[in-house]
């Protein structure tokens, strides 16, 4: 089997793994507990909060462990906007986000409150004129991605926030799900950052919201304070060790391990190119990571079935996006609605190796001919 889809999941890194299973069994105690074996969970709860804070330059943040990004992004942008109502209800965001972004915006404005996208550029980046337009007093929360889960299309993050930041009454919240691990993130000046370790070989079923010091958050789980006031539940113990291990682990290899895929990603396009009917909808600003491209003719379901078949895994989409319809980014990005339906994702880390990738090309060759009947 040839794994390429490590935007969607990636493996748990052996190391990540054992500590887990350790803190599992040796500091099982509940965290909230004031017994010897509570009060040690508690501490390797602090001591994960304070690797991860370092680890990611932003020790004036609050970290709120959540299931998932999923769970953080709807803390997150519900949150602000329940809070924070009587200051306006007018949010913005792009037509690029995840669903579990565009899903909460969408609840919203089922209850009230206006929602504007601001227009992606052929490039894939944020139009910061039109956000500019966009933006207004009543404003009090701009949600935009890091890095887009189907083109890789990495945002003028710092750009955007100064923009926010003449506006007193808004929150920037930046989803960094597929920036954090792979790519140098830089956190200044955003309210809050939400991302999940199992994008970078750690666990599944774990979350981090990144939340400012001063901005507060209506919970969104109620019964009882937990590591934080915003997330009731007995604390996860364990899963914060394995979250801070998993992001100290790839923080220490970052550049080696971003300079291996861009090598991989560049050789492969190379191959790719070759193909007359192949059009590459990622973009110069697109991270190494994921390259989304078209096969003219070939729907991206009938594409990704084929290469299954051959024992290959690749996305047409985000995992969590509804099939069978268009791509929303390529859309964006191009303008083309058959680019948008045959658009389909292959994404790299530093383990696909180039033999993996020889095969891939021999296998692609065999379904481009077979589908395109060229």
């Amino acid at each position: 089997m040839i794994y390429l889809d490590y935007a969607a999941d990636t493996p748990v890194d052996a190391q990540v793994l054992d500590l887990f299973c350790r803190i599992s069994q040796d500091a099982f105690g509940n965290a909230n507990g004031a017994h010897l074996l509570g009060k040690n969970g508690k501490q390797l709860i602090e001591k994960a909060t304070i690797n991860i804070k370092n680890q990611l330059n932003c020790l004036n943040m609050e970290i709120i462990y959540t299931s998932g990004a999923t769970e953080a992004n709807n803390l997150a942008i519900k949150g602000v906007a329940r809070n924070y109502r009587e200051n306006g209800r007018h949010l913005i965001s792009t037509c690029l986000e995840h669903a579990s972004v565009s899903g909460c915006l969408k609840q919203l404005q089922s209850i009230g409150y206006e929602i504007d996208l601001v227009a992606i550029k052929k490039d894939g980046t944020v139009d910061l004129d039109h956000l500019k337009e966009l933006i207004r007093v009543d404003t009090i929360l701009v949600s935009i991605n890091y890095v887009d889960s189907e083109l890789g299309g990495c945002q003028p993050i710092e750009s955007i926030s100064a923009i926010v930041a003449a506006y007193p009454n808004c929150f920037f919240h930046v989803d960094a799900t597929q920036a954090v691990g792979k790519i140098p993130v830089h956190l200044d000046q955003i309210d809050l950052v939400t991302f999940s370790p199992h994008k970078f070989f750690g666990l599944n079923g774990m979350g981090v919201l990144l939340k400012s010091d001063s901005l507060i958050l209506e919970p969104q789980i109620h019964g009882g304070t937990s590591t934080s006031y915003y997330r009731s539940g007995t604390p996860f113990t364990a899963g914060a060790g394995a979250t801070a291990l998993a992001l100290e682990l790839c923080m220490a290899e970052l550049e080696e391990r971003l300079a291996q895929v861009a090598l991989k990603s560049a050789w492969l396009k190379k191959q790719l190119s070759a193909y007359p009917l192949v059009s590459f909808n990622s973009t110069e600003h697109s991270i190494p990571h994921i390259l989304n491209l078209s096969v003219k003719g070939v729907k991206a379901q009938a594409f990704q079935a084929a290469l299954s078949d051959q024992e290959v895994c690749v996305s047409t989409k985000s995992a969590c996006s509804t099939d069978n319809t268009p791509s929303r980014s390529v859309l964006a990005v191009t303008g083309s609605r058959d680019l948008a339906r045959t658009s389909w994702r292959i994404s790299l880390c530093h383990l696909t190796t180039d033999s993996e990738l020889q095969e891939f090309m021999e296998i692609f060759d065999f379904c481009y001919k077979s589908l395109t009947k060229k």
